[in-house]
């Protein structure tokens, strides 16, 4: 199996986008295609010890820049990492993409190349909260920023036919994000779709606000790309706020490090859940291919989780199960 890295798309790169792929080829064997500017790369590469990992690289000169216009750099900037990287997948010389880039350009240069599901009109960034009680894939969370009714049902059938596939959940029980649970609550798009989803296939179980997602009550939320995004943000803040405060009560409190010590491993499991990186990046749902959106300042770890990612979701046939599940909920 190979992935195509975009190897200039984090906000330091190459540097994080080489030790990451090291550490994701050393531990799972997946040999790591870095895309981008060959002189860079290697000598990044050669600061870095790079024993047991299959590494290799793919020239692309250009790179888009996080104020490029996303339609524009498929047509202007074809010798990108991100276009490149897209079209190794296209021909099937990779098995995904994974770039911490412009995930305007990187949802641009899918939707242009590889096409979209037959059935799925936009495709959806999607994003898995650990909750503790279940995991909940919350989608779009910023590929779509003005949708339309049609978006949203289709968003709620590809993440069911995700968390069905990908986590074994018979029906999956799927939430409309809104400000009340009211059916008179929601703008006219959350009032519509709301309308359309009670009476489509799936396991609609109704509106939910924003304090419902971590509640177990569903395992799908489905909302627009800029309410997603907005969630998703302020839970990234919050997470880092609360391992902030963590380390800060630790560190001026010594009398906690003897009970810390015995909680260490369920102090660990709180940190992973609330560290963005250990999940690494969002996969791109809806598109004719394996594509995995990676943080703009992600480090390495991130990286490595992001590839890790993109290999789990080919080697469980992600695609072909959304290809299936798309055609027969249409």
């Amino acid at each position: 199996m190979k992935i195509a890295l975009d190897a200039m798309g984090s906000e330091n790169a190459p540097r994080e986008e080489v030790k990451g792929a090291a550490q994701a080829s050393r531990e799972q064997g997946v040999e790591v295609v870095l895309v981008g500017r060959r002189a860079a790369i290697e000598a990044e590469m050669e600061r870095q010890p790079l024993k047991g990992a299959r590494l290799s690289i793919v020239e692309a000169d250009q790179v888009v820049a996080f104020s490029d216009h996303p339609a524009r750099v498929v047509r202007d900037k074809q010798d990108s990492s991100i276009v490149v990287g897209t079209h190794l997948v296209q021909r099937g010389e990779a098995s995904a993409l994974v770039s911490a880039g412009h995930s305007g350009a990187v949802m641009a240069a899918a939707l242009f190349i590889l096409g979209c599901i037959d059935g799925v009109e936009r495709p959806a960034l999607s994003y898995l909260f650990t909750t503790a009680q279940n995991t909940v894939l919350l989608l779009d969370v910023g590929a779509n920023v003005d949708c339309k009714p049609i978006f949203l049902m289709q968003f709620a059938a590809m993440g069911s036919v995700y968390m069905e596939r990908v986590f074994n959940l018979e029906r999956p029980r799927v939430g409309l994000l809104s400000n009340g649970e009211e059916a008179t609550k929601g703008n006219t798009l959350v009032r519509e779709t709301l309308r359309r989803l009670k009476e489509s296939d799936l396991n609609f179980v109704g509106s939910i606000e924003g304090q419902d997602i971590t509640k177990g009550i569903v395992d799908v939320v489905v909302t627009d790309g800029f309410t997603g995004n907005v969630v998703l943000k302020a839970g990234e803040g919050l997470g880092e706020m609360v391992l902030h405060l963590l380390q800060r009560e630790l560190a001026h409190k010594p009398y906690l490090y003897i009970p810390a010590f015995f909680l260490r491993p369920t102090l660990r499991a709180i940190v992973r859940s609330l560290d963005y990186s250990e999940q690494g990046g969002v996969p791109l749902l809806g598109v004719n291919g394996n594509v995995v959106v990676a943080h703009g300042r992600s480090s390495e770890k991130a990286i490595k989780n992001a590839i890790l990612m993109a290999k789990r979701a080919q080697e469980r046939g992600v695609l072909e199960a959304m290809r299936h599940g798309i055609t027969h909920t249409s």
